[in-house]
């Protein structure tokens, strides 16, 4: 790891401790993950912005997040929620170190990655702020119909009225041989215009890598904020690993299934 890479631990607001890394993605998750913090998700992100205002540093740049894109040739680009290259990110940073793609091998990773998925646009596009509320991308990727709303009216009073998604080319998926995967970039308002960029495969660079964990004694701000409620103790996609590690594959989606039924 190189030498100057450090975490900044530079939000400490009552519920939430974010700290940021300027690093490949590997080594600013690994530095994460070794002082305590997860990858923020983009609730999360958003929460924190509107929490810290627009001049803020989180809001004003951009960051990875947790979710990730899935493009399969002929099939319709997915947001997930675990991003497959979070149990892969030493491999999906040296593929795009290399200048290619990276095929997550497992195809249960990708499965499970799917059961918390929507479909993602196949080509870019803007979706206006004033309508985060009633779009099923911006109600899924912010946390609820009132989160969206709230980071909608937060941009706009930022002077932002419509908000960039970009996605990798479709003629260039439908060339592919197998699907493959992107983790996703999240703008920052000054340079991105808070836009969604699917279609980065630039984890390699010295990019940002924002952390958070909840302070103690905030037990009962995960139960009441939907936002903080998308971490999950355990990914479904890590559930799948363990259970492939341990020989017994195929077993996730019913325990998935068991886990949602509670």
């Amino acid at each position: 790891m190189n030498n100057m890479t450090q975490l900044t631990i530079d939000i400490k607001p009552s519920q939430i401790e974010s700290g940021i890394v300027e690093a490949p993605f590997d080594e600013g998750l690994s530095m994460l993950v070794k002082n305590g913090l997860e990858l923020i998700s983009l609730p999360q992100n958003a929460q924190l912005r509107i929490q810290q205002g627009k001049g803020a540093y989180v809001s004003q740049n951009g960051n990875w997040v947790r979710e990730g894109l899935i493009y399969t040739p002929k099939g319709k680009p997915k947001l997930v929620r675990n991003s497959p290259i979070l149990l892969s990110a030493k491999e999906a940073t040296q593929a795009h170190r290399e200048g290619k793609e990276f095929y997550q091998p497992n195809t249960n990773i990708l499965e499970s990655s799917l059961v918390d998925s929507i479909d993602f646009p196949e080509e870019n596009t803007e979706i206006p702020t004033n309508r985060f509320n009633s779009n099923t991308l911006m109600v899924y990727a912010f946390g609820g119909e009132k989160e969206a709303q709230a980071y909608g009216e937060f941009l706009k009073e930022a002077g932002i009225t419509n908000i960039p998604i970009w996605a990798v080319d479709k003629n260039y998926v439908n060339k592919q041989t197998q699907p493959f995967a992107r983790q996703l970039w999240f703008g920052g308002l000054d340079d991105d215009g808070s836009g969604l960029i699917g279609g980065s495969r630039l984890v390699d660079d010295d990019g940002r890598v924002r952390g958070v964990r909840l302070n103690s004694g905030e037990a009962g701000a995960r139960k009441n904020s939907e936002p903080i409620k998308n971490s999950e103790l355990y990914t479904p996609a890590q559930i799948t690993s363990a259970l492939t590690e341990l020989g017994m594959p195929g077993l996730e989606k019913q325990i998935l299934g068991q886990l949602k039924a509670q």
